[in-house]
Parts: structure tokens; C-alpha cells; sequence
């Protein structure tokens, strides 16, 4: 058991990383390094987050359909899809070397981040697709669904870009599709977790509690506001991944 001093701490980080994420995605951000500073081991970090991040996806998941922005059955293949890749990715995440993988998804992010400063109404409107839906949903959710369960960082802004940029969906709507998508991959890493007992129950439900508050209150201001919140929010949360990843990609 942790010292009974963390249980608020994590649920301030819960209900925080809720919010953003629910928002732009990039909540373990804050999660992750709150986890490893409790002295957790590195498996139990991990599997405590996926625990915490599924009731934050779960739950803005939840408001963004009651908000009408989820079209379940335009997102029911990369559904399938992600539950595929993301089964696959937590099963070699334990098999296989992640620092090439590590090393080239900073340098991705920031290509997205200079795409959007440079097109400041990408997302703002409807645009006609580049890529046929069937085809975008099968490539994203086998790749992004793999990526989530084998590595992590960033998948949430993978999939809002990739929904705007691919399929001409505005901000709003993305983000509720990528929110669905998030929430797949995080029940299917979860499982696998689960299954290897490296969840830590009573921190993680702490901050599950937290997150399904700030999650809430983030999928409203998104629901709101639109794009205008979304945006620079995203952008934000972007420029921090992408910081955050190659400080790591330098201290190894």
C-alpha cells in the first residue's frame, strides 16, 4: 500500500489529466510521472494507468455520444480494428525492442504540429476525404490499435489528425471518434495487465475517480466550444508530447 498521502495527490492527477484528455488527449502526460514517483514498478505503472485511462475514456466517451458528435457505425471497423492491433501490441510489448519506435514518434508529432500552426483552419471545417473511410479505419485501427497496447504516447493525437486530415471530419467530431478509439485500446491493454497482475487496484480506482470528473467536465467545454477549445488545447498538449518524448529519447 502507498502512503495515504498519495491517494489525493492521485486524484487531483486524475481528475486533471481527465480534463485534458478528454479535450486533446495527452492525459498521461501528467498520470505517468505521478505513478513512477509513488515507486510503483515500471509494469504496474503501466497497467495502473490503462486502469485509470479506461474510466476517463469511457467516460468522455459516454458524453461526447450523448452529445451527438459519435457516429458509432461510421467508427465500428476501426473499432474491430483497434481491438485487433491493440491485443497484438500488448502481447509483443513484452517481446519486443520499443527504442526505434521511441525514437521516430517525436519527430511524427511534431510534423503534425507544424502541419496545423502553418493550416490554422484545418479541423475548423468539413473537407472531402483523402482516403475512403473503410480503408483509413482498417490501416489506423490495426496501426494506432498496436501502437496504444505496445508503446503509447500520443496515440489520442494520431487519431484526431488522422481523422481530420484523411477523413475531413471538423475538430468536434474527431476528437469524440478518437475518444472511442482511446477507450478500445485501453480495455484491451488493460485485460492484458490484468491478466499478468500488474495492476495496482486502490491507486488506480483513485484516480479513475478523479478522471471520470475531469473527463466530464472536459467533454462539455469540448461539446461547447468546439474547435476553439479543442484547438489550442491540442496543440498544446501536442508540443508537450513531443518535448517530453525527446528529453527522454536524450537522457537514454
Amino acid at each position: 500500500m502507498l502512503e495515504l498521502w498519495w491517494y489525493p495527490l492521485l486524484f487531483v492527477t486524475g481528475l486533471v489529466a481527465g480534463l485534458v484528455d478528454a479535450i486533446a488527449g495527452g492525459g498521461g502526460l501528467l498520470t505517468i510521472p505521478v505513478l513512477l514517483s509513488t515507486g510503483l514498478a515500471p509494469a504496474e505503472v503501466l497497467g495502473t494507468n490503462k486502469l485509470q485511462a479506461s474510466f476517463g475514456s469511457g467516460t468522455a466517451t459516454w458524453h461526447y455520444a450523448r452529445g451527438g458528435v459519435v457516429d458509432f457505425r461510421a467508427c465500428r471497423l476501426g473499432v474491430a480494428c483497434t481491438l485487433v492491433g491493440a491485443a497484438l501490441g500488448a502481447w509483443a510489448v513484452t517481446r519486443l525492442p520499443r527504442e526505434v519506435l521511441a525514437a521516430l514518434i517525436p519527430f511524427l508529432l511534431a510534423a503534425i504540429l507544424v502541419y496545423m500552426l502553418v493550416h490554422p483552419r484545418i479541423g475548423g471545417e468539413p473537407h472531402a476525404a483523402r482516403l475512403p473511410a473503410p480503408v483509413f479505419f482498417t490501416a489506423a485501427g490495426l496501426g494506432l490499435g498496436f501502437y496504444d497496447g505496445f508503446f503509447g504516447p500520443g496515440t489520442g493525437t494520431f487519431w484526431t489528425a488522422g481523422i481530420v486530415f484523411a477523413l475531413g471530419w471538423p475538430l468536434l467530431p474527431a476528437t469524440g471518434a478518437t475518444k472511442l478509439m482511446n477507450f478500445t485500446s485501453n480495455i484491451v491493454s488493460l485485460a492484458v495487465f490484468l491478466a499478468g497482475g500488474h495492476v495496482r487496484f486502490v491507486a488506480g480506482f483513485t484516480m479513475a475517480a478523479g478522471q471520470m470528473i475531469g473527463a466530464r467536465i472536459g467533454a462539455a467545454l469540448a461539446l461547447k466550444q468546439g474547435a476553439r477549445v479543442i484547438r489550442p488545447v491540442f496543440l498544446a498538449i501536442v508540443a508537450l508530447t513531443v518535448l517530453k518524448l525527446l528529453v527522454d529519447l536524450v537522457r537514454r
